[in-house]
């Protein structure tokens, strides 16, 4: 099944069959679905709603679906046209608007497509919020208006140049201090909408920019999510060209990535770690990351006296989190930074301006900085399951198995040891255990994960 419908909004592949799919009809069914929840919850003569998209190919068509559907509801649209996930999430604020919805399958291949739905304060829905839509779409409990009370489109591309002087304004972003240093960086960005933002704001920035896949057509040159494996191109070319390091994004412009000047991996983990180094020197506080995430936050969190806590998966849950505990910055190991001084989205633009303002500020290297942190390498598998296999009572097992340490059930089981930890937790959309462990060697994490896969294995009947 490529139709994968959850609480955070619809995804699947391009063509086939409706229901099966994102055809057309989902496409039209899920906006409607959206918008009907809006009518019945904001009692307004007049809503409206931001709406922006990537650069993949089935963008424009899902565009124009999507559009037409608030218009045919009788809502408004600022229609940002090619936009990232985070210009979305500030615009409409600044907008006033009643939510948003940006087109991006994210960190998925080409032939994906989502629809990802933001609350009139910017953020992703609630999960409670979330099943309501799924209701009303299986329902199909829609009601279009009359002819002379139809929505109307307004459209504003100014919206990346306003996100990119947003992040510029930030207190702790200093642009005059990186354009001193004459930085020089490579960026790869997947030939969406990240190829014409980060370089504008790099630009901007003082920094020198050597583009690398950055035409936004929607053909994406290699894997889009920004993965170790996926990313040889830009290592070489940082070494090629003398760069002081790379700078990688998804098809959204939500996670980030950096290469080190000597064409290695920064380490995805690690870009939440570095920039979080930077904002707890200047502004002490708490943090927060989701269980699956580097114990690295956690030890820059205690250098600095502030608290770290680890939230379910999930950027809603982490957002959630963040505000309870009053935290400073958050994010995921996936390379999504949190920022609530910007907003509480993950946003790469806040990650570049954040991490070029540090790095100008020391004299070391990227490769350097990376070293001064503890060094922790994970490992990520996951087990298939047939259907029949009931996940709960595997993992309730394994709790029970292990109950005398440090134990979370959170969201799955995380298991801390005194130098390791082991995260097992169930997909949401397919029958598998996902097994994340972290330890301070590779072999250590290696050996950890292999353990746990053979102990599910063997409780599992498998």
């Amino acid at each position: 099944m490529t139709l994968i419908k959850s609480i955070s909004g619809i995804r699947g592949t391009i063509g086939g069959k409706v229901g099966d799919n994102l055809t057309p009809v989902d496409a039209v069914k899920f906006a409607s679905a959206y918008g009907t929840f809006l009518k019945q919850n904001i009692k307004k003569d007049r809503l409206k709603v931001c709406i922006g998209r990537d650069a993949r190919i089935s963008g424009p068509m899902i565009h124009n679906l999507v559009v037409n559907t608030l218009v045919g509801l009788g809502i408004d649209v600022i229609d940002l046209g090619l936009s990232t996930t985070p210009t979305v999430e500030i615009a409409v604020p600044l907008e006033q608007a009643d939510g948003g919805i940006i087109l991006t399958a994210s960190h998925n291949p080409k032939q994906w497509n989502a629809l990802k739905l933001l609350n009139a304060k910017g953020e992703f829905l609630s999960g409670a919020d979330g099943a309501k839509i799924l209701e009303i779409a299986e329902n199909e409990a829609f009601d279009f208006v009359e002819v002379d009370f139809l929505g109307e489109v307004t459209e504003n591309d100014a919206y990346m140049d306003i996100h990119i002087d947003e992040v510029l304004e930030l207190p702790l972003v200093d642009a005059e201090v990186v354009a001193q240093k004459k930085f020089k960086v490579v960026v790869d960005g997947v030939n969406s909408s990240g190829g014409i933002i980060i370089p504008k704001l790099l630009e901007q920035m003082g920094v020198e920019v050597v583009k690398l896949y950055c035409e936004p057509n929607g053909h994406f040159p290699h894997n889009p999510e920004p993965l170790k494996e996926h990313l040889g191109d830009i290592c070489k070319l940082v070494v090629e060209e003398k760069a002081d390091f790379g700078i990688v994004v998804d098809p959204d412009v939500d996670r980030l990535a950096f290469i080190s000047n000597d064409g290695e991996m920064f380490g995805e983990e690690y870009t939440l770690v570095a920039v979080a180094d930077y904002v707890l020197s200047k502004t002490p506080g708490n943090t927060v990351s989701n269980m699956s995430s580097s114990r690295a936050l956690r030890d820059i969190t205690e250098k600095h006296n502030g608290s770290y806590q680890a939230s379910a998966v999930g950027e809603v849950n982490v957002v959630e989190l963040m505000k309870a505990s009053n935290a400073i910055i958050g994010g995921e190991g996936n390379g999504g930074i949190i920022y609530p001084e910007s907003h509480y989205g993950r946003d790469a633009l806040v990650g570049v301006a954040l991490f070029l303002t540090y790095l100008a500020n020391q004299e070391k290297s990227v490769a350097e900085l990376r070293a001064s942190y503890p060094q922790y390498f994970m490992s990520k598998n996951k087990i298939e399951l047939t259907p029949q296999i009931d996940v709960d009572a595997v993992l309730k097992t394994i709790f029970e198995k292990y109950q005398n340490e440090q134990i979370s059930t959170v969201d799955g089981v995380k298991i801390d040891f005194e130098n390791e930890w082991v995260h097992l937790r169930k997909s949401n959309t397919e029958p598998i255990i996902r097994i994340y462990t972290e330890a301070p060697t590779q072999q250590a994490a290696d050996v950890l994960a292999e353990r746990f896969v053979n102990e599910l294995k063997q409780i599992a009947g498998i």
